[in-house]
């Protein structure tokens, strides 16, 4: 199939008993795995379309990834449980559960290797833990707020996280040092002095394909802390000098948040918002070779969906997205002409 974002239209839509936080496809292409507000992870089979439930959290489930062959999925929920499962399993039973955190486990990310699971959480830490025990392997303590997202680097060499404030750090992925201090994502945090209430953090993270760019998402000019009130936003940071180059935004501004993203080896990012403004698939170029670093780019082409979106996927063959909707629907979408 020809990528054309352009032609990016909804090829399938399941519906559910409650709304959706999170999604996930397995590397395999068998399975969309998705937690809801139900408190279970559920995996949706892309074949048959039937859904199998998996039970062992008691709160809902916005962590998921899944070994780089597939055969282990691992689910981290507001409970500060980290699970793993066998993916393939007809009816999966925990391998192991892990009290993780200490309050949410907010995200969690599966190494290139395969080898390691990292996690943050509201206990102002992340951790490295054996993807093949579940044994700890390091505590990477410095983050003063809750830390909202986790990445590992293309490589597996090194990961990066980022709390509430906006801060970023970067850490070896071998010894869970401090390898550096990113310069802060400060367009993801405001401190709202009528509601004494801090809003921020990055509610969506990405590396670009090759690994040169860390994409972090969330909500920016924020007017109303307790309603949530403030537009999405993507901010761009080089990893070459650890410093912003551009911050993404929709050419008419969306009150919501950037709940998802993804880079697409063809060139471009795509986001997912949802909120206030409602759900948008946004698609960005965030090439700025020939602008100015301090410009906002803006979308090349945008779907409006049919509820918030909460967060997105791409498929292991780039072709299609998944998108977790607050409607209580998995909903996918194919990313070329619908005759294709």
């Amino acid at each position: 199939m020809n990528i054309d974002p352009t032609k990016t239209h909804q090829v399938l839509e399941h519906k559910h008993d409650r709304p959706l936080v999170a999604c996930r496809f397995d590397p395999a292409g068998r399975y969309v795995f998705f937690g809801a507000e139900d408190n279970f992870v559920h995996r949706f089979d892309l074949k048959s379309k039937t859904t199998t439930p998996l039970a062992a959290h008691d709160s809902w489930v916005r962590a998921l990834g899944c070994s780089p062959s597939g055969d282990v999925l691992h689910s981290g929920g507001y409970d500060g449980r980290l699970v793993a499962w066998p993916a393939a399993d007809e009816k999966p039973q925990p391998i192991r559960v892990t009290q993780a955190h200490d309050g949410w486990l907010r995200a969690l990310a599966v190494s290139p290797s395969g080898q390691q699971i990292a996690t943050c959480g509201n206990d102002n830490l992340v951790k490295l833990w054996s993807a093949t025990d579940g044994q700890l392997l390091a505590t990477l303590a410095g983050h003063t707020s809750h830390v909202y997202h986790v990445a590992f680097h293309p490589t597996g060499e090194t990961l990066v996280s980022c709390d509430l404030k906006g801060g970023l750090k970067e850490w070896d992925a071998a010894s869970g040092s401090q390898k550096r201090e990113l310069t802060p994502a400060a367009a993801l945090y405001k401190y709202d002095n009528t509601f004494r209430a801090d809003i921020g953090g990055a509610r969506s993270i990405a590396f670009r394909t090759d690994g040169n760019q860390l994409a972090l998402g969330g909500i920016t000019n924020v007017t109303n802390a307790f309603a949530g009130i403030g537009h999405a936003t993507v901010v761009l940071l080089e990893m070459a000098d650890g410093k912003v180059g551009l911050q993404l935004e929709a050419k008419e501004k969306v009150n919501g948040v950037a709940w998802g993203l993804a880079h697409h080896p063809a060139g471009f990012w795509i986001g997912l918002t949802g909120g206030g403004g409602g759900g948008w698939l946004y698609f960005w170029k965030g090439d700025y070779s020939n602008s100015p670093k301090d410009a906002t780019a803006n979308e090349f082409h945008k779907l409006k969906l049919a509820n918030d979106g909460r967060d997105l996927a791409l498929s292991p063959d780039k072709t299609q997205l998944a998108v977790a909707h607050a409607d209580k629907s998995l909903r996918l979408y194919s990313l070329g002409d619908k005759s294709a």
